[in-house]
């Protein structure tokens, strides 16, 4: 036989294995199960697809120990953010965002915060009015909640507000330089009908990462949910509209 005819037998029957191998893998492919998409949107791991309505209240204590909902704050518009009380960044980062959101919005009568913790277990009364204080915020536009139980409201916060997963951290290191959680510092905008319609990472694009990656995104970000603040404190809903004078 010539080398020619060999080589070319030797190379005809590689290819002929390597279309074998890739048929099997495509057939036990088909096999595996189907990913449940609608399972990893509702871990609250993804961010939504689209911007979605409040469809469970949420029932919590704030700073001042009273009950409140967030159903309460149908007709406003608001700020949801998660944070605790030891959270470094929370209160280095998160902290100071909410404060100049807060200072810019505070005195229209539409407006409100709500910040709630991710560790219930720890965040008193006394310490969410400690941490408010601390803040200057009023009660009366800007809650520090205690929703109850941890696993309850990672639930609600994860899966109803599609914030992201929040991790327990388990390394003593890693507890005590970043804190028990590691939660989503975005902040939420939610309109007069409980409609969640915008999510800002402010916290994060001010980064030193991010400043040195993308020097202008910090700036970009805060002017539009500035904008979209003020936008939606200037519409009128059918449920806040006042009622026509009759004739």
């Amino acid at each position: 036989m010539k080398r020619t005819t060999t080589i070319a037998l030797f190379y005809s029957g590689v290819a002929l294995i390597s279309i074998a191998i890739l048929a099997l893998a495509f057939y036990l492919r088909s096999q595996l199960p189907k990913p449940d998409m609608a399972a990893i949107v509702n871990v609250g791991k993804e961010t939504a697809p689209q911007w979605f309505p409040i469809t469970r209240d949420l029932s919590a204590i704030n700073q001042e120990g009273k009950p409140v909902n967030l159903s309460d704050l149908k007709g406003k518009v608001w700020i949801a953010a998660e944070f605790f009380a030891i959270c470094p960044h929370c209160a280095v980062r998160n902290g100071e965002e909410l404060r100049k959101i807060y200072d810019a919005f505070k005195d229209h009568p539409d407006f409100h915060i709500a910040c709630i913790s991710v560790d219930p277990e720890n965040d008193n009364q006394k310490k969410l009015a400690d941490y408010a204080s601390a803040l200057s915020a009023d009660t009366k536009n800007w809650w520090f909640l205690n929703a109850g139980g941890a696993d309850t409201t990672h639930t609600y916060l994860e899966q109803e507000l599609k914030f992201f997963g929040i991790r327990e951290r388990t390394d003593p290191a890693d507890i005590e330089a970043n804190g028990r959680y590691s939660h989503d510092l975005g902040f939420l905008l939610v309109d007069r009908d409980f409609r969640v319609i915008g999510k800002w990472p402010l916290a994060d694009a001010r980064s030193e990462e991010a400043r040195k990656n993308t020097p202008e995104l910090y700036e970009e970000l805060k002017k539009q949910m500035f904008d979209r603040i003020r936008t939606e404190l200037d519409t009128k809903t059918e449920a806040t509209k006042p009622e026509a004078t009759k004739p």
